[in-house]
C-alpha cells in the first residue's frame, strides 16, 4: 500500500520494519477490517463513542487554526487547491499541496509539514 499510496516515498527497510511490528498484534486484522467496515457504514462503532460520532457526523465547522495538506503524488486522494473543503473551516487555515509527497505528508515531507505549521502559527 505504501508504494501505491506514496509512490515517490523512498522509505528504508528500518522504517518499514518499525511499522510492520503492528502486524504482530493478534487483534490487528480484526481492528483494521472493522475500521474500514465502520468507515463505509457496514459495521457499528463502539457505543461509548456514539454521541461523539453523531456530533461529528453533523459536520460542525472547524473553528481552531488548521493546516490541511495534499500530497501531489497521493495514490488515494488526488491533490486539490483545498477549495472544496474551505467552507468547513471558520478559523485560520493554511492549505498547501506538497510536491513529491503521497498520502502521508507529515512522514514523507516533514520539512514541508513543519513549514505549514509554522506559517499557521505566525499568522
Amino acid at each position: 500500500m505504501w508504494e501505491q499510496w506514496s509512490p515517490e516515498w523512498d522509505f528504508d527497510d528500518a522504517t518499514f520494519e518499525r511499522s510492520a511490528m503492528a502486524h504482530d498484534n493478534p487483534d490487528y486484522v480484526d481492528v483494521v477490517i472493522h475500521s474500514y467496515r465502520h468507515r463505509f457504514g457496514l459495521a457499528a462503532g463502539d457505543p461509548r463513542y456514539a454521541d461523539l460520532q453523531r456530533r461529528l457526523a453533523s459536520l460542525p465547522p472547524i473553528s481552531v487554526p488548521s493546516v490541511t495538506l495534499d500530497g501531489d503524488k497521493d495514490g488515494v486522494l488526488p491533490a486539490s487547491d483545498g477549495s472544496a473543503s474551505a467552507s468547513k473551516f471558520t478559523g485560520r487555515r493554511v492549505h498547501r499541496v506538497v510536491r513529491g509527497a503521497g498520502h502521508n505528508v507529515p512522514q514523507e515531507a516533514p520539512a514541508a509539514f513543519a513549514a505549514a505549521v509554522m506559517e499557521l502559527i505566525r499568522g
